[in-house]
């Protein structure tokens, strides 16, 4: 089975879809590691769009259960439809300024102020890149369930709401040689 957990910066994504590969173990895949190339300091050397998407693809073939945190919007059919479920997630915009602010700074010591500039346009959708309105289009496009974990709920609730609407899918099997 293959779940996509995405949201905005800082919504959790990543902290959940830890949570889940524990829970139910599967790969837990993240879609920054396909589209940064390592670098210090990071986040500065994007990968070739089609040389992230057969990574990934590779990725997630290589692995009968994944789950993977991050946004896919614009990385191609293939990939964007090859999940059984798409969890989204959404909270208030000074929740989650409040978190990266803190991320950053465990991480690197200090904030990118540029960073937490774009990150906090996602609701009102100004900048290149992820927002709100082009989640909200882009998940009325998907094939698979949709299931939407919006308000600051516990990591625990999360995960169990993930848990109980797995229960209820039937693997799709989109990837297999076709999807290429």
């Amino acid at each position: 089975m293959y779940i996509l957990i995405t949201g905005a910066a800082g919504s959790g994504t990543s902290t959940l879809a830890a949570a889940f590969s524990e829970a139910a173990p599967s790969r837990h895949l993240e879609t920054d590691d396909y589209f940064w190339r390592p670098s210090d300091p990071p986040y500065r050397d994007k990968y070739d769009e089609e040389e992230r998407c057969l990574a990934l693809l590779q990725d997630l073939r290589s692995s009968p259960s994944s789950v993977v945190a991050g946004s896919l919007i614009g990385w191609g059919d293939d990939l964007e439809d090859a999940f059984d479920l798409v969890v989204f997630l959404y909270l208030p915009t000074a929740i989650r300024m409040a978190r990266l602010q803190l991320r950053e700074e465990r991480r690197f010591g200090k904030a990118d102020l540029a960073f937490l500039t774009w990150a906090a346009q996602y609701d009102a959708g100004t900048a290149e890149g992820r927002s709100l309105e082009r989640h909200r289009h882009w998940l009325k496009q998907r094939k698979c369930p949709v299931l939407y974990l919006e308000g600051e709920l516990s990591t625990e609730e999360q995960l169990q709401r993930i848990l109980a609407a797995r229960l209820s899918l039937t693997p799709a099997n989109r990837l297999g040689p076709t999807s290429l």
